[in-house]
């Protein structure tokens, strides 16, 4: 097959590690700086150009920064228009990446979720509080990656603090319940067509609740319990993602996702767990691609 892989540095871990599975199974791969693309947008020959010369693949692997939603997503749109299978499709990576929209889907589909609040206006600010049981919670903003713009508040006056300031900067924000029992780290999952291939345990720097490992955590493996898993599978099908990160917390009352990533890191998770996230990637591309119609559904 002939692969193309969506990514703006081919030096990264997970771009590299794609790259070689593939290879390793003989196909003809290549990575594509998907910013540099430009698309001939027509009703009969529909194209993707880089460099003055149209791309043709069998099938893509979206690897779109959180920065380049709008214009990766739309290369990748416009593959499938020319009848090129993506291991993730532009609805879906589009849908993950807006959080709101994301957190309204699985909390319509009944998969467990931290009590979420949303507005806009300053003047709701007590009524957001109140939804979410009070302080301490954890405040984020709608555009944060990585653990960037993820705030706790210890107390009500801070919450109402840190929600006025972020509201002055007319920044959209979502407040969440904390979940103590948590201590400071999460799950992730990484679920390649309806599987999950791997798990690790990511655990926050001492004093961070934070556990994201580009800000220090460690990760470790770890055994999903079957609920875990089953909501891991529930989260990736609801967004309709063929290869997702589900990052999920420990609760008293059982998993409670936080986030769906459309484009998961796989240095910390093949580390953690020993697996070959890769290959199982280029496997799922093997046993679809041949399909070579985009096949998402779901409405929202």
């Amino acid at each position: 097959m002939k692969i193309g892989i969506l990514s703006r540095k081919a030096s990264l871990y997970s771009t590299r590690r794609l790259v070689a599975a593939a290879q390793e199974r003989g196909h003809d791969v290549r990575v594509i700086d998907y910013s540099r693309c430009y698309m001939n947008i027509t009703s009969h020959n529909p194209q993707v150009l880089l460099g003055g010369h149209p791309l043709s693949f069998d099938c893509i692997i979206p690897r779109i920064g959180a920065s380049m939603t709008f214009y990766g997503t739309a290369v990748v749109r416009q593959f499938e228009m020319m009848g090129v299978f993506a291991a993730n499709e532009s609805q879906a990576i589009s849908r993950s990446r807006d959080k709101l929209r994301a957190l309204q889907l699985l909390a319509r589909a009944g998969v467990g979720l931290p009590v979420t609040s949303f507005a806009r206006s300053t003047k709701d600010i007590a009524g957001l509080i109140d939804i979410v049981g009070g302080a301490p919670l954890v405040i984020k903003l709608l555009e944060g990656t990585q653990g960037k713009g993820v705030v706790l508040a210890e107390t009500r006056k801070a919450a109402e603090s840190v929600v006025s300031a972020f509201r002055e900067m007319d920044a959209n924000i979502l407040i969440q319940e904390f979940i103590k029992e948590a201590g400071g780290s999460d799950i992730r999952a990484l679920v390649v067509d309806g599987k999950v291939v791997a798990a690790m345990k990511r655990q926050g720097p001492e004093g961070d609740f934070r556990s994201n490992l580009h800000r220090g955590g460690t990760a470790t493996a770890v055994k999903l319990s079957p609920e875990e898993r089953s909501t891991a599978l529930r989260a990736a099908k609801v967004l309709g993602l063929g290869v997702s990160g589900v990052d999920m917390l420990r609760s008293k009352h059982g998993p409670l996702v936080m986030e769906v990533n459309s484009s998961p890191g796989l240095e910390g998770i093949e580390r953690a767990s020993g697996k070959d996230v890769a290959a199982s990637i280029i496997n799922f591309l093997e046993k679809n691609a041949h399909l070579g119609a985009t096949k998402d559904r779901i409405k929202g």
